[in-house]
Formats: structure tokens, sequence, C-alpha cells
């Protein structure tokens, strides 16, 4: 069994000194912040820049950068400014573009030019439509090419008309007409120039009649075969005619391609591409043709279709890096789908919707590509599908444009498939700590593709150089910030509230959005004030003013505590009752809120009742609290006897649910009062946890929790008595505010750190606590003496009524076996 050494002594209410860790303005070797310089460094996150600098400079797959930490730490500021840095001395990255694929329109090509050269390459692509727009309309009206279209023509009604003529001599020749009727050509027997009716023929004799049908079926069937080559010729001239369109679209436009090709000569691609283009026009030469050119061969395209055929020569640029120095750094603040990757863009055309290569549209992956990528986690994984689509760019290594019903095969029409551009970013994921091991638990991916974390800390240590370099922090800030200077006080009293921040005298808070909103709202009270420099009363001011904001669920709780709404005594004592304290968290302000715990003991089998766990208001660490003071409980005072009670504890008028084990020792010290029946001054306060053996551990909110119940006594008039009991490992944790520190010098409230429930006990009922002998016996007017009788007592009780209860059984057990005989 352990036990502590020696006898037991309550503490002595704490120093003041040591409630709140001030600043010495004079030990700040500076008047205002105007003389300090910037910080050319990161406060305080030494581990977090060598993961950075370890993730960028690294050169191979997955690894990317995760950083994680509270929001308001600096990650987005520090990573940038470090990246910033390093890419500025970084090679530009190549642009790209997309053009069309005149084999496979449905597939477009992604064309890698130096930085710079996309833009000029889609103005001359469009220079050039803008030429051919006029060229070639201007060569299909220009006098030579009408005259040759025009022979091409003339000389396929030639062709025919010698033809026909050749059939209408035969005719002749024979007395038959060759006629033109509505329904076509036709052959008619001729008499004296004049062609017979159907009564004449019939007159004639019948060898005549004979030799005219004859003659009229011989005369058919020679032009049925002239007719049928009349397609052909037409083909012919039409192929005619489609070569003449292609010699002068070549004179139109060759001279304007060579000269393109020659700007480009040094980039092979775009000369091959240059090629194609052309091809392409001289192929399609009849899509550029004045509508009223050649009607009879030849019809020329809508002006829609020309609109698309011109279309297609246009280049869509992706990335054009031109005006970029070193490798771009992109944040996208709203990482959907396709706003990462990219997307396909549709407009409507006779009703449908259609799509070409020129509405493709980049994603924050294109624009960083060869660069850095920033991206919200939390941003990121809130949108459907983009997290999946994300990972696989990065494990490819390449970005594939598709849409969503195309990904999820949810739809079967026809779109586009851009071709693949190859894909090297670094990426940088900003999330808090739990989005980070939920990812590594849960995303098999995640290990492979994120495998540098830069870990941002919330607090450095108050150390005499952590002083200096965070008042260069603060006068760096006020500088960026265009803020007044703050003198050395101000700045003291800065650092001392970053230090209540971070919840502990030894250590300064580092989220440095508190810190810049505290430097602007001191800066608007010297504005107020018409101050040229920041003062200590402005930095409280804006302090207050903060607090002010927030706490009205505070004073409302207050107000509800000094009315008698709820129950909490200041003064007096009571056996079984005792005030506990917790911390309420909004948003970013927390507070202390006194709570009335009691217990009650009776005879039972040994069982302490935890009645927020029996009605599910306890969360599992109270319930934990509950079960370590019974096993303190056991082994001090069950060695020798059973412990024959059952006993109950609960917060008093608590409605919402309880957890934490902060008032584990509270508890302990009411089912110690209960049980020595030793009441408990109402004038103090207690937090702090307890182990089985004793000992009193650390909390959280130590200064929240003192301030709570500081509040309440203030606010019903300080006695002298009045005080909060806290875990001695706590006291290196307390920054009071000011009003209860010069309570306590006053000696109007005091703060005591306890070591062990021994002395916290001794201090709540001024009762000594006992120290066991070496029989385990405890001194005579003790606490622990009277706990120990009390379950002697109870075991003797019920030793006899288990004695009762077995006499009575085997009374009954007789008086059956009597029953049975007779």
């Amino acid at each position: 069994m352990h036990r502590a050494q020696g006898p037991v002594t309550a503490p002595d209410p704490l120093a003041t000194e040591v409630l709140y860790r001030r600043c010495d303005p004079a030990g700040l070797p500076f008047a205002t912040t105007d003389e300090l310089k910037d910080l050319d460094q990161v406060l305080g996150q030494d581990r977090a820049i060598e993961a950075v600098r370890f993730g960028a400079g690294i050169k191979r797959d997955g690894y990317n950068l995760f950083a994680l930490g509270p929001a308001g730490t600096g990650r987005h500021s520090v990573i940038g400014e470090f990246l910033r840095q390093r890419a500025a001395g970084e090679q530009t990255p190549s642009d790209w573009c997309y053009i069309n694929n005149f084999a496979d329109p449905q597939k477009p090509r992604a064309l890698q030019l130096p930085a710079g050269r996309a833009r000029p390459l889609r103005q001359d692509m469009s220079r050039l439509v803008e030429e051919l727009k006029v060229a070639i309309p201007a060569v299909f009206e220009s006098e030579d090419y009408r005259s040759r279209s025009r022979l091409i023509e003339e000389e396929l009604k030639e062709r025919q008309e010698q033809a026909f003529q050749g059939v209408e001599q035969k005719a002749n020749e024979r007395s038959i007409a060759l006629v033109r009727t509505p329904a076509g050509l036709a052959l008619a027997p001729v008499r004296e120039g004049s062609v017979l009716g159907p009564k004449e023929f019939n007159a004639l004799p019948e060898e005549e009649q004979q030799r005219f049908k004859a003659d009229i079926e011989a005369l058919q069937e020679e032009l049925q075969e002239t007719l049928r080559q009349f397609p052909r010729w037409e083909r012919e001239a039409r192929e005619q005619l489609r070569q003449l369109n292609r010699e002068v679209t070549q004179y139109a436009v060759g001279h304007l391609i060579d000269e393109l090709k020659k700007r480009y000569e040094d980039l092979p691609a775009v000369p091959a591409y240059l090629d194609e283009v052309q091809a392409d026009v001289v192929d399609k030469a009849h899509q550029f043709m004045p509508r009223p050119s050649m009607p009879m061969l030849v019809a020329g395209g809508s002006e829609e279709d020309a609109a698309a055929a011109y279309r297609a020569y246009e280049v869509n640029v992706m990335v054009d890096n031109g005006g970029l120095e070193g490798a771009p750094l992109i944040y996208e603040d709203h990482p959907t789908l396709a706003n990462l990757i990219g997307r396909i863009e549709h407009i409507s055309r006779m009703g449908a919707l259609v799509t070409d290569f020129t509405l493709i549209r980049p994603g924050a992956l294109h624009r960083a590509n060869g660069g850095y990528l920033f991206v919200d986690v939390r941003k990121l994984l809130i949108q459907p599908f983009a997290w999946e689509e994300f990972k696989r760019m990065l494990r490819s290594r390449e970005i594939r444009i598709e849409s969503l019903g195309q990904a999820l095969s949810l739809i079967s029409t026809v779109s586009l498939e851009p071709q693949a551009i190859p894909l090297d970013v670094k990426i940088v994921l900003f999330g808090d700590r739990m989005l980070y091991y939920l990812l590594c638990a849960y995303d098999p991916d995640f290990d492979a593709l994120f495998k540098v974390p830069a870990d941002f800390d919330d607090r450095t240590e108050r150390s005499e150089s952590g002083v200096e370099m965070f008042a260069r922090q603060i006068a760096t800030m006020a500088r960026r910030e265009k803020l007044r200077p703050l003198d050395r006080d101000a700045v003291g009293r800065v650092i001392e509230h970053m230090s209540r921040m971070a919840g502990d005298a030894e250590r300064l808070s580092i989220h440095l959005r508190s810190l810049a909103d505290l430097l602007r709202e001191a800066d608007y009270w010297a504005t107020e004030k018409g101050d040229d420099v920041i003062k200590a009363g402005h930095v409280q001011t804006a302090i207050d003013a903060q607090i002010h904001r927030a706490d009205r669920i505070r004073e409302r709780l207050q107000e509800e505590i000094t009315r008698g709404t709820v129950l909490i005594d200041t003064e007096g004592a009571r056996a079984g009752q005792i005030n506990g304290l917790a911390v309420l968290q909004l948003n970013s302000f927390a507070f202390g809120r006194p709570s009335r715990i009691t217990a009650r003991v009776r005879l039972g089998r040994g069982e302490v009742v935890d009645i927020e766990r029996r009605v599910e208001l306890g969360g599992p660490l109270h319930s934990k609290g509950v079960l370590i003071l019974s096993g303190y409980l056991g082994a001090k005072f069950g060695q020798h006897r059973p412990l024959s009670l059952a006993a109950s504890l609960v917060f008093e008028q608590s409605y919402s649910g309880v957890d934490g084990d902060s008032a584990s020792s509270t508890e302990l010290y009411a089912l110690l009062s209960a049980l020595a029946d030793a009441p408990i001054k109402q004038s103090l306060a207690v937090t702090g946890s307890v182990n089985q053996y004793g000992q009193v551990q650390a909390i959280g909110g130590v200064n929240e929790k003192i301030e709570g119940f500081f509040d309440i006594c203030k606010a019903r008039g300080l006695s002298g008595d009045q005080g909060v009991l806290i875990p001695a490992s706590n006291v290196k944790h307390l920054m009071l505010r000011q009003d209860v520190v010069e309570a306590c010098a006053r000696g109007e409230f005091q703060v005591y750190a306890v070591e062990t429930i021994d002395q916290g006990i001794e201090l709540l009922t001024g009762v000594p606590a006992g120290e066991a002998d070496g029989e385990g016996n405890y001194p005579p007017e003790t606490i622990n003496h009277r706990v120990a009788a009390r379950l002697d007592a109870f075991a003797a009780a019920a030793r006899k009524y288990a004695v009762a209860a077995r006499q009575a059984s085997e009374e009954a057990e007789d008086e059956d076996e009597k029953g049975d005989a007779a």
C-alpha cells in the first residue's frame, strides 16, 4: 500500500508572484517597436519549416506536404512565403495548349511550348484565321477563278450538248424527233416536219410503223446510255472544280502558313501543326467559298459551318506562364472537381449541346503544373468525388479532363477526350490534426501521396530569447499591417496576454491570427484616443472589449447563481457538499463555472453510484474518475474491513452532459466528508483529478476555473476566507486576471496548491487528515479515523443483518422440517 512519507500538513496560500508572471518592460531593450528589426525567421515553427524545406526540395513521387495544426497559426502565410521565395528561383514551367486533332476531332491534342510562347501562337493563329476569312473568299471571287470555274462548267455543258446533238442527229436521219417534255426526253416519229400523233401514227402502214418502233427503240437505248454518262461527267467536273479550289486555296494560304512556320521554326511541333492546318484548309476549301459561287456543282457551307471551320484552326491556351518569373504558386479556394482538373463546356446550337476543343477550360492543376498548389483538405473532402479524382491525378501524374458523368459511366453521349497533360506539381494540403490522422488511418492511398507532415505548433517557450523574438514578431506584424508602433509596456502586456492564451506562464501562444487581431484592435483604440503610439492601456482595452463581446452567456450564468436560482454557497460549511469547478468553451472564449457536487452514503455493498452515468449524462472520462476514487477508497480503507457502504455522487442542477476527470478529487472530498460527517467550507472551491494513490493531478483551464469562482465571491462580497484548491502541478499554468491577483495580495482571496487528497481534505474541513500507523490505524479526531470508524460501523451493521438473516433462514428451515415430519 502506497503511503505518503511524513505528517500531512495543509499548504499555505500561493504567493502573489506565482499567480501571474509579469513581463517586466524594463527588460525590453527598446522604447517602441519601430526600433526593432523585422523578424527574419518563423517564430516557434522550426520543426514545420524543416519539413517544408525537405518536402519542397525532394523531387520524388509522393513527397507532397500536409500542413497540420490549428487554424490561425500562420500555416498559409509561413509556407506561402517560404515557397514563394523558393519558387522565384526555379525554372518557369512550359505553356500548354489544346489544338485540333484533324485526324480525330473528338481527341484534341496537347501542345507543350516554352513559357511565354502560347499566347503569341494563339494570337498568330487568330490573325491567320482573320486573314483566311478575307483571303479565301477573295480568291474565290477573283476573275481568274470565275473564268476557270466557268470554263469547267461550260465544258461540262458543251459535252452534254454534244452528246444530245449526236443522238438528235441520228434521230433526224431516221425521221424521229428528240422532244423535251415535262416528264423528260422523248422520241417521236416525224412526217413532213411535224411530230405524228397517235392517230396519224396508227394510220401509217404496218411496215412503216414497225420501222419507226425499231428505230425509236434503238435510239432510246442510245439516249439512255448517253444520259448514264452525265453523272460521271458531272463528277469529273466537280473533281476538276475541287482541284481548282485546292489550287487557289493553296495559293491563298501557302505564303501565310510559310510566314508562321519561319517564325516558329525553333519549335518543331508548331511547324508540323501548321502543315496539318494547311492540309486541312486546302482539303476543306469548299467550306470557305461564298455560297453563290458554284450553286450547280459545289454548294458553299452555311455561316455556322464556316465559323466552325475557322474555329478548328484556333489555339486554346490552357496555361500561359509568359508573365511568370519562376514556378507558379496557386491557392485553390474552391476545390471542386471541375476547378481542380478542368472542364469541358458546351454551347447550344440548333437545339443541341455541342462542344469542341476551344471549350476546354483549365483547372488549378493546370495552372500549378511545374510549381506548387495549396488546397484546404476540409474543403476538398466535402466536394463530391473531388478527393478520389485528385488522388488519381497524383498517382498517374497526368491531368486527364473528363466530366463527372464520363468518370462514373453515367452517360454515353459522345464528348471530347482531350489528350492528358503530364503533371509535375508539389501539393500542399492544409488541415487540422484530426483530419490528418483520420486520413492516415482510413485512406490507404494517403500515406503514399502525402509523405511529409509539417506539424505547426501553437505555442513556444517563454524564455528570454523567446520574448525577444516575440517582440520582433509584434514589430514585424505592426509594420506589415500598417499599425502604430507599440511602446515597451504595450509589448509586455501583449506578451502576458499571449502567455494567458497558451494557458501556461512558461509558454507563449503563437496563434498569429489572434495576435494580429489584438494588435489591430489596440491600434483602433489608440486611434480613438488620438495617440500616436499603442500603449498598454490600449491593449488592455482591446482585451476587455473582446471578452465583453463574447461573455453574455457567462454573465447570464453568474446572474443565475447570484440571484439564487442556481444554488452555490460561498460561506458556511456542510458535510457531503462541495463546490466543483468546470470550464465552458464558446468558440474561442472560455470561462469557469462553479457547480455544487453532493455525496450521500448509507449501508450497502461497497458500490459508489455515479448518478450522471446512470442517467447517461456522464461521459467515459467522468465515469473513469468515479471508478478511480472507488479504487482509492478500497485500497486505503478496505484492507482490514469490507466496504459495506453505498454512496451516490451527483452534479446538482446539471442538465447537460458531464465529462472529464477534473472533478474526481472534488467528488472524493465530498465522499470523505459525508463518511466522516465533517462539514466542508463552502467558501472554498476545488478542481483536480486524482489517481488511486490519492495524488492530485493536473487539469486544464485552471485560470478560468479560479476566475469563475472568484467572480461569484466578488459579486457576493469577498470575506477573506474564500479561495480555490488547485493541483500543485498546475501552478506553472497560472496567469490570473489582475483583479484576482490584487484580491489575493490584499488577503481577500486565496489560491492553494495541493499535492494529495489528505492535504486538500484538511484545508476544506479544518480537521487533520491523519496518517496511518503500522497497523493501519489512524489517530483519533482525524478525518481518516472518522471515515474508518464510519466504515467499521457499516461493516458491523452489515454483519448484524447478515447474522439475523442467517438465523431467520435457519428458523424457516426448521419449521419446514417439522411440517414435513407431521
